[in-house]
C-alpha cells in the first residue's frame, strides 16, 4: 500500500494503528496525523528503539495494510 492512501485515510486506519502500537496514545496519533517520518518518531520515542528499527516497523506495517481495511461497513 502505498503512504499517500494511508496518510489520506490516517483516521480511518488509526484503529488499526492503535492495535498494532499500543504504547502510542490517541493524542500521539493525532499529531502524526498519517506523516510517515512522525509516526517513525514517535514509535522510536515510545518503544526506545533505533530509528532503523522503528522505520522497519512502520515499513512492515504499511505493506501489511490491504484494501479490505478501506471499507466501512454498510
Amino acid at each position: 500500500m502505498n503512504w499517500e492512501r494511508i496518510e489520506g485515510n490516517w483516521k480511518q486506519l488509526g484503529g488499526r494503528a492503535l492495535e498494532k502500537w499500543g504504547k502510542l496514545s490517541h493524542d500521539d496519533f493525532d499529531v502524526v496525523a498519517g506523516r510517515r517520518e512522525i509516526l517513525v518518531g514517535k514509535i522510536q520515542e515510545r518503544y526506545g528503539i533505533a530509528k532503523d528499527e522503528a522505520d522497519a516497523h512502520v515499513s512492515a506495517w504499511q505493506h501489511s495494510v490491504t484494501e479490505d481495511w478501506f471499507k466501512t461497513e454498510a
